[in-house]
């Protein structure tokens, strides 16, 4: 890996969507500002996309420290905004952030380093979660694994989509993307990859931080969305599927085609069972899938001040996830996916406003 020297760092455009985001964009523009990157080789650009709150307004009062604001009037969707802001940045790369995430100081450059490798076209950094009470690292085991994954995915050169909070690309390489797409940071990456046949890697040392969602309801919509978003990919990334592909192949297969698909096997796992109960092998298998369930829905009924255990918790993960991604296979079948607008998630600060 080469050394991140001024000389040979490329002009960077930090791009932050945002929509309604008055409670934090101030918070991630000083942040963006205190990015340990030359200031002649970087630009910060907030697109707002048709926000009715004071979001343009706040980002507006510092223009005159170089940050640009491309304040869209009309609510159109993260998609439309970003193929729009794409046509106007001047970077030869794009950073793409999230406007509730910190920047370490040097994430910035930790991902630019890798550009001075032509053949890599994308970079993806860590995300670590924090709690937004302490400040302290509150990655889940689900986050946890889902991070091992992207780093060993990266080992492979098979590293399939990004950290929407963290993640950079050659500009060039960007492809406007339909316009409704929901996980952009899955589509997009993957898009220029089938394209170019570009790298796309993960560097562990570049850090953004982010609180956790405010409470299950904000995560379960956001699970939903995210379900949402993974069947409406495959009509557009379905070659990656293609066994000639090498290792991506097995790792969208199993990583994510698979995954989309539990809640369906799971179904078919307990009508089995309850049409064979009369077996003892099966009958026992039925009573511990409603053992499991009950307690995952208790366990989520829970008052907040009796925090269950740990494993507990992580059998009502895994059962509202699923349930979430169900509920986003139905909105995808029906077509409501194709309203474009984003439902942005409540943040923790305007939790504690109310």
């Amino acid at each position: 890996m080469p050394p991140s020297d001024h000389r040979t760092l490329p002009f960077v455009s930090l791009l932050i969507a945002a929509y309604n985001e008055e409670t934090v964009i101030e918070e991630r523009i000083r942040n963006a500002l205190t990015m340990d990157y030359p200031t002649d080789k970087r630009e910060i650009v907030i697109a707002s996309d048709g926000s009715s709150d004071s979001t343009a307004a706040i980002a507006a009062r510092y223009a005159d420290q170089g940050v640009r604001l491309f304040d869209y009037k009309e609510r159109r969707g993260k998609a439309r905004v970003l193929n729009s802001a794409l046509a106007e940045l001047r970077g030869d790369i794009v950073l793409f952030s999230d406007a509730n995430t910190n920047y370490d100081p040097d994430a910035a450059r930790m991902l630019a380093r890798w550009f001075a490798n032509r053949s890599i076209g994308i970079v993806c950094g860590r995300l670590v979660l924090t709690d937004p009470q302490t400040g302290s690292n509150a990655d889940s085991l689900y986050w946890k694994f889902e991070t091992f994954l992207k780093r060993n995915e990266g080992r492979l050169g098979a590293l399939l989509g990004v950290n929407g909070a963290i993640y950079a690309m050659r500009r060039e390489l960007y492809t406007p993307i339909p316009d409704g797409t929901l996980i952009d940071d899955f589509v997009i990456p993957l898009t220029a990859r089938l394209r170019t046949g570009c790298h796309i890697v993960f560097d562990n040392d570049a850090i953004a931080r982010e609180d956790t969602p405010p409470n299950i309801g904000s995560e379960f919509r956001r699970r939903s969305r995210i379900g949402t978003g993974g069947f409406q990919s495959l009509p557009v990334l379905w070659r990656l599927l293609n066994p000639m592909r090498g290792w991506i192949a097995f790792t969208f297969l199993s990583h994510k085609v698979l995954r989309w698909m539990c809640p369906f096997l799971l179904i078919g796992m307990l009508a089995a069972s309850s049409l064979l109960w009369m077996i003892p092998a099966y009958g026992a298998l039925l009573l511990a899938q409603l053992a499991f369930y009950g307690v995952s829905f208790a366990t989520a009924l829970a008052p907040a001040q009796h925090k269950p255990p740990k494993l507990l918790r992580l059998a009502t993960m895994f059962t509202c996830m699923n349930i979430a991604l169900l509920v986003g296979f139905g909105r995808w079948l029906w077509g409501s996916a194709q309203l474009g607008v984003w439902h942005r998630t409540i943040r923790p600060a305007e939790i504690q406003q109310s």
